[in-house]
């Protein structure tokens, strides 16, 4: 009659759920560590190209309205390394373009083209007709109207406080610019906003 054996090895964690969770997580985290880490002390990774500069307070408004917009969920900014790419869009994108965005937006989802480069590719009154109705210029758009963009006014308290938080984590906004921040949104709408911050998309490599 066979005795019965305690398993070992291999079989031993098999045969323990509890023991393979905890394995299996241990081996996501060294893995995990092991590719995010080095990114923190790549050059290439923390360190703006040469022309970046933080958006201005009118920009950096825009920005915002984008985000609560939703507009990344259409549009992403990540032109990516192959030849179709750079053909319609422009040179691809590099992370130092991004070291002063919070959060980047980065992404692949394209049922709109790529903004990453759209910066001074229109006029600002080409932007201001297609936020109103995408469709008097791009009879096929799917994209929705903003009209009411163009109505919404922006806050001057706002943008302060904004910028010195975003200075906490890098960004080199200097005293004068956060104190100047309100004046510069002042009477401005959401539609001025947002056409400022397309405007400046991608301008800092071209």
């Amino acid at each position: 009659m066979a005795q019965l054996h305690a398993p070992v090895g291999h079989e031993k964690i098999e045969t323990n759920n509890f023991l393979m969770i905890v394995l299996i997580l241990l081996a996501l985290l060294f893995g995990g560590l092991v590719e995010i880490v080095p990114l923190f002390f790549q050059r290439s990774t923390t360190q703006p190209i040469d022309g970046l500069k933080p958006y201005t307070s009118l920009q950096l408004a825009g920005r915002d309205i984008y985000l609560r917009e939703g507009c990344y969920n259409c549009h992403s900014q990540m032109i990516r390394p192959f030849r179709a790419e750079t053909l319609r869009y422009g040179p691809y994108s590099v992370a130092g373009e991004f070291v002063y965005d919070h959060p980047f937006q980065w992404g692949s989802k394209r049922t709109g083209p790529d903004l990453h480069r759209v910066g001074g590719k229109y006029s600002d009154e080409w932007h201001r007709i297609h936020l109103n109705n995408p469709r008097d210029l791009v009879p096929e758009s799917n994209m929705p109207a903003y009209a009411w963009l163009s109505t919404g006014q922006l806050d001057p308290t706002d943008m302060a406080p904004k910028m010195k938080a975003l200075r906490l984590v890098g960004v080199p906004y200097t005293d004068e610019e956060i104190a100047k921040a309100g004046d510069e949104v002042q009477g401005k709408s959401e539609l001025d906003a947002v056409v400022a911050y397309l405007q400046v998309l991608g301008t800092s490599r071209k």
